[in-house]
Formats: structure tokens, sequence, C-alpha cells
């Protein structure tokens, strides 16, 4: 029998994998020996490498690819710039890949990387130096068929340009399908920026549709205003939901008769601020937010959110998690005591890694589709999942995350039994 984590554990984000890994492997009745194996992770490459600086200065960065299982296809996974990253934290976003591929039923392994800086201290060019530099000491690992990188926190088409880029020089050719996320102009895919938020609005008003509650007027908070969030919230307002409260590291904004979604965009999009004024509405803090009396609540923005602290104030009927892992599993637990529905990460914030696939796929075999050819194949591709999910939950009588964990690693679990163990 499986023990709940401590709370302790919003720090120890691997160890909270594993236990979703034991958890799942306990109902499913997994070998042993395959649960062992699924529990770990599968390779480790942490690299030590210099930047020149513009003043001339020589910096050491230290930076991390991590491999969880790639017995479904070649590992795919972001690549994070940030000042707090930890080894620890990048395997459990590598694990956390291989279960949201797998839910998805893409053709892909789980990986993660990240480079310890804070980008904004960063010139353009110290930026450059700093990701082809990167890129050249994970080299080794990466290519179309083996790890295909995409973007993450402190990292967006630009880096990944120079990514593509630093590969296809090692290489003699262009190599545009060894990463994803790009311009455009170099292999990238249209829809893409625009597809986790595109996903995670699809999966919810599925969730709105199955728990037998309105879409029309439905009141949503969104924590986390970013790409992801904005775009959820503005498709969520175009279906007939009310936004009424978004917030981001700066402060929220709030209006129980709707927000003016389009008008917070592009004030945000011209460097402003959700509090700077300019749409109705007043301030309101991101744990004023989480407790508002909601009929769904998007936390969307870093893990954790939703802890022991604070879950007893959250008063919505469903909280969807735009980010990875932002409820923590004793956050969980308390939600669930109050009747609360949360749709897991694997889940609801799959559209990214989905409209990675089919950039990946694009790029394979040089021939694109337009915006609404994306669009439609993400929606199919979110519903069909999401219909899985709950018919799974409703016939196991389980949560939606224990199901679309189980879902996950059986897959994985069949495909790695049925190439078994080399030599």
């Amino acid at each position: 029998m499986s023990v709940a984590p401590s709370e302790s554990l919003i720090e120890d984000l691997y160890a909270t994998g594993q236990h979703r890994v034991d958890e799942a492997a306990e109902f499913l009745h997994l070998d042993e020996d395959l649960h062992a194996v699924l529990r770990e992770v599968k390779r480790v490459l942490q690299v030590h490498f210099p930047v020149v600086h513009d003043d001339g200065a020589v910096e050491v960065y230290t930076g991390y690819r991590v491999h969880h299982s790639i017995a479904r296809g070649p590992a795919k996974g972001g690549i994070r710039y940030e000042r707090d990253a930890t080894l620890e934290g990048t395997k459990a976003q590598a694990m956390l890949m291989s279960w949201k591929t797998a839910v998805m039923s893409l053709p892909f392994g789980g990986a993660a990387g990240a480079v310890e800086v804070n980008p904004s201290e960063l010139s353009a060019r110290e930026l450059e130096r700093l990701t082809r530099r990167f890129t050249t000491e994970i080299g080794l690992l990466l290519g179309p068929e083996r790890d295909i990188p995409a973007p993450d926190i402190g990292t967006g088409p630009q880096v990944m340009a120079w990514m593509m880029d630093t590969i296809s020089m090692h290489q003699g050719f262009s190599v545009t399908a060894s990463v994803t996320g790009k311009p455009q102009a170099v292999g990238g895919s249209v829809g893409r920026v625009e597809a986790p938020g595109r996903g995670l609005a699809a999966v919810l008003m599925h969730t709105l549709r199955n728990t037998g509650l309105t879409l029309e007027g439905a009141a949503v908070a969104v924590e986390g205003f970013g790409t992801v969030g904005a775009t959820c919230a503005r498709m969520l307002v175009e279906a007939g939901c009310r936004v009424i409260a978004v917030s981001d590291h700066a402060g929220g904004w709030h209006n129980g008769a709707g927000l003016d979604i389009a008008a917070l965009q592009r004030l945000k999009l011209e460097g402003g601020h959700l509090g700077d004024g300019g749409v109705p509405g007043e301030a309101i803090s991101r744990e004023e937010l989480l407790a508002l009396p909601v009929t769904v609540l998007v936390p969307a923005s870093v893990e954790s959110v939703i802890n022991s602290q604070n879950a007893s104030q959250v008063r919505a009927r469903i909280v969807a998690e735009g980010a990875n892992g932002p409820v923590t599993p004793r956050a969980e637990a308390i939600l669930a005591e109050d009747g609360i529905v949360v749709v897991p990460d694997i889940l609801a914030n799959g559209g990214g890694v989905t409209a990675s696939y089919f950039e990946w796929v694009q790029d394979l075999q040089s021939f694109f589709w337009d915006e609404e050819e994306i669009n439609s194949q993400l929606e199919r591709a979110m519903l069909r999942a999401s219909d899985h999910v709950w018919g799974f939950a409703a016939h196991n009588h389980i949560s939606l995350r224990r199901a679309a964990y189980a879902i996950a690693i059986g897959r994985v679990a069949r495909a790695a039994s049925a190439r078994g163990v080399y030599p």
C-alpha cells in the first residue's frame, strides 16, 4: 500500500512523481521489476560549461539533460533557463513528460533540460553564446530520432532557433526536426504558441459538460496570465464563460461582471501590468484569487501554488492544472474531501506537446498544415484523451489524476515489456 507523501515533498517534485508511479503500479498490479524501472530516470547528463560575457569575463554555468523513458519513442521535453533550476526538478519534469506524451497517445518518451541561469541578466549575444555552448555540450543526446527539445520557462522560439542551427552546423545540413517551438521561418508550425492554452480550454469545456455544469456564464479565475493562461481565458470567454479574475507575478485584476481579456492581453503585450488599470475592475492578490467562489480555477503559473496551507480556502468546483504540478498531493486530498474536481496536468496541459508532435511530423515530411488543420487536429486529440481519462475514471471509480496516470503508465509499461530487457 502506497503512503501519501508529506507536505515536505512540495520541494521534492521528483519524490512526488515517484509516489504517483507507486500509486499507479499498485492499481495496475504492475510487475515489480517493471515498476522499479519506471520510477527511475533512464539517464542524466550534467554539464559545466564556460560562457564569455560581453565584457570579456568568463562564467561557468551548470546545465542538465535528463531522459526518463524512451520505450515509446524518442525523448521529448522542454529546456528551462532558470536560476533556481535543479537536477531533481529536471528529473521530475522528465518523468512528467513520459506520462504526458503517453496519455496523449504520442510516440514519444520523456525528457527535460535546464540551465541554472537567469536569462534576463544576459544580453542577447550572451544568451546566444550560452545556448549554442549548452546545445553543444548535450548534443550527443540530441536529434530527431533521439531527443527533441522544446521551449519551457525562460526560453522561447529564438532559443530553439539557435539550438536547431547549432545542431545543424554540427551535422553540416539543416536538421529542422531536431527541436520544436521554433519560429515559422525555420520550420516552426503555425498554432504552436497558442496550442497549450487552446488544449487546456478544450479539456475544460469537456469537463464542464461531463460534470453537468453550464458553460454559458460560468465564472473562471486564471492564476498565471502568461501565454497559456491568457489564451485559455480568451477561448473560454469566446465560448460563453465569464473570466472574472486573472493574475501574474506582479499582481492580479478582478471584476465580478467579467474582464475584458483582449484588452488585458494588449496591455501585457505593450509591457504593462495587470494592475495598471485600463479595464474596469480592482486589484487582487494571488491568494485572494485562489479563494474566489468560481466554477473553474486555472492555476497556470508554477508548481505547488495550491498546497496544504491554502487548499481549504479554494471554493472552485473545478481546478484545471494549466501548469505542471500546481496542486500538491496533500492539497489534492483536501480538495477531494470538498468535492472539487481536479483535472491533472498531464491531461490539461497536453496541448503544447501535441502541437510539438505536429511540428516534428511536418518537419520530417517537409509538408506543412494550415492553422485551421492544426487547431482541428489539436481539439480532436485533446477530446479523445479527455474522453478516455473520464471513461477510465468512471469505470474504476477513481479520480481523474489516478485514471490519467494509470492510462499513461500502463501504456509505457506495455511498450517497455514488449521491448524486453537488453541484452
